[in-house]
């Protein structure tokens, strides 16, 4: 413990600072001034490798090779093969504030590069021993400028290609304390990798290449295959990612997203790039909890990239020394034009599931409607075979239920196993947004049924009344916490029967469905969860049919509204693996 009298010897105590005297106001030299602007833009090895990669994009390079040493401590170079700096203004390059990519002030309306600012080589160069060597085509040789800090060469002749080499040496060299922030050669390493696969992304017709201490970490060809990249960055699930595309008024949105049912513990693997720009703000997060609402479940999050084209006039990049954030002039239409993009690609990979997992077959009505669904009484054509020698492949006929829970079904090739509880909960969450979009009135009950609620009960039910009232189920104060259910949703199916609704548990939920939907989808699918068949009620052979023929007609058959899933396939290749024969 430091003395309370000490304490006004230290430095940085804010006692003895109060009593120095003012120190004169004046004007930092340019090595400070250097070395301040630097730390906004250059904060570790992976911010080096940023704004040289960006800078060789935006001078048209088809390829650009990275190699580090040392996690890019000792020394980063970046080649690339585009249009490259005319020999006059090598050395300007490296001038703080000297930029090709900005006419005028008036420029900054519509920023069309990744580049602009003209404080990425010069903030390079203050921090690490620089050399840029740059050839443009008709010349035969190259030139090259060598800078540290505030010293910047002569050029001088240098052999090279057409494009641009950019080589960083002793990165932090005259700011030892910088280096004490970074972490080890092997993670400093790990953050530039991550970083150049994710950028390499939005540019499948640019290759990239990557090497560390001699040893090449990954190639991409520049042959516009997205597929090598998408697995690289999220791994061998990205062979079933979806893909996204839309467009409205000035907006275009593209990308691949992860099918529902294979999502992350958190966000950071939903990748956002706005005019190419890759961003490390939650900008869009809202877009991706709207379209995932009911097909992620809760606490859990989806993954992708998604590439946002915007008028430039309608974006600023200029909000953030590295560029690393923008803002939109109209930010709510452009989430509006990515949510729908995606929400029509998990609709339709719904869709395909769907038929890929089942083809129903008809209806069983009359005599046999109620027969119980066991083995040996299934259907008045039953022969004894799962499936009949003249039935058509693809028909999906319901076997049993297990365990009062499952629906048991197959189609000859595979068996089927729908959760009864969330495929009734899909159907009748559906029914009730359709009658929210058309505004349905509810059916008034004859005797309205009155009851009473808990203190936290009651804060939960008012908050809810709008929501409620919007699907048709009509709550009114019937005196002091008490209630009463004066109508109910209309048009909505419950599988050929009247369940009880479950009141209490539907209070009790209402708090219970967390951040993946907002107040009154969360709302609407408790009082979905409350009202129909759950785990334990028996069906018969014609309510189980019923259900599956209404959970084909839904816009996502294939999740609960809380996510998830309704049916399984098991195909044979995974049951002979059961069984040991595979």
């Amino acid at each position: 413990m430091v003395p309370h009298a000490a304490l006004a010897l230290l430095p940085w105590n804010r006692a003895g600072t109060a009593k120095r005297r003012a120190m004169a106001i004046r004007l930092l030299d340019p090595a400070t001034i250097g070395q301040i602007a630097a730390g906004e833009v250059i904060e570790r090895p992976a911010s080096v490798v940023k704004e040289l990669v960006e800078n060789a994009l935006d001078a048209g390079a088809r390829r650009i090779a990275v190699r580090v040493r040392g996690g890019g401590l000792e020394s980063i170079e970046v080649a690339d093969d585009g249009a490259g700096i005319v020999p006059a203004e090598v050395a300007a390059a490296l001038v703080r504030h000297a930029t090709s990519k900005l006419p005028d002030a008036g420029g900054l309306a519509a920023v069309a590069t990744l580049g602009f600012r003209g404080e990425g080589l010069a903030s390079v160069a203050a921090v690490a021993r620089t050399t840029v060597s740059s050839r443009v085509a008709g010349n035969e040789i190259a030139t090259a400028v060598d800078a540290f800090g505030e010293e910047i060469g002569l050029p001088y002749p240098a052999p090279g290609p057409i494009g641009t080499r950019v080589v960083v040496n002793d990165l932090f060299a005259n700011v030892p304390a910088r280096r004490e922030y970074l972490r080890t050669p092997g993670a400093e390493f790990t953050r530039i990798a991550q970083w150049l696969a994710t950028m390499a992304l939005a540019y499948p017709a640019v290759g990239f290449t990557l090497e560390h201490d001699g040893r090449r970490v990954f190639a991409f060809a520049p042959d516009g295959d997205p597929a090598p990249r998408l697995r690289h960055t999220f791994g061998t699930p990205a062979d079933g990612m979806l893909r996204v595309h839309g467009s409205s008024d000035r907006i275009a949105v593209d990308g691949w997203i992860s099918a529902p049912g294979d999502d992350r513990p958190d966000r950071r693997a939903q990748v956002l790039f706005v005019n190419g720009r890759l961003l490390r703000s939650t900008l869009l997060s809202g877009a991706w909890t709207g379209a995932y609402r009911t097909f992620a479940m809760t606490g859990r999050y989806p993954y992708g990239v998604l590439f946002v084209d915007v008028a430039p006039d309608e974006v600023d990049p200029n909000v953030h020394p590295t560029k690393s954030d923008v803002r939109l002039r109209f930010g709510e239409r452009v989430n509006a034009v990515v949510r729908e993009a995606m929400g029509t690609a998990l609709r339709a990979a719904a869709t395909a599931r769907l038929e890929r997992a089942i083809s129903f077959a008809p209806h069983v009505s009359g005599e046999h409607a109620d027969l119980p669904a066991t083995a040996e009484a299934l259907d008045p054509q039953w022969s004894g075979s799962l499936v009949e020698a003249s039935a058509p492949a693809s028909s999906l006929r319901v076997l049993a239920q297990v365990d009062r829970t499952f629906v048991l079904a197959t189609d000859g090739k595979a068996v089927v196993l729908i959760d009864q509880h969330a495929a009734h909960e899909r159907v009748v969450y559906e029914e009730l947004m359709t009658n929210v979009e058309r505004a349905a009135p509810g059916e008034p009950l004859l005797m309205p049924y009155t009851f009473e609620v808990r203190p936290d009960q009651e804060r939960a039910l008012e908050a809810s009344r709008d929501a409620l009232v919007a699907t048709g189920l009509v709550v009114e104060p019937f005196g002091e916490r008490a209630y009463r259910i004066v109508a109910t949703p209309a048009h909505t199916t419950h599988a050929g029967r009247t369940r009880a609704f479950d009141l209490a548990g539907f209070l009790d939920g209402l708090d219970d469905d967390g951040p993946a939907l907002d107040a009154r989808h969360a709302v609407w699918a408790s009082l979905a969860c409350h009202s129909v068949a759950r785990a334990g009620d028996p069906l018969v052979y014609a309510e189980m049919v019923t259900l599956l023929e209404r959970l084909q007609q839904c816009a996502n058959p294939m999740h609960c509204p809380h996510g998830r899933p309704t049916i399984v396939r098991l195909e044979p290749d995974a049951i002979a693996r059961l069984f040991k024969r595979i």
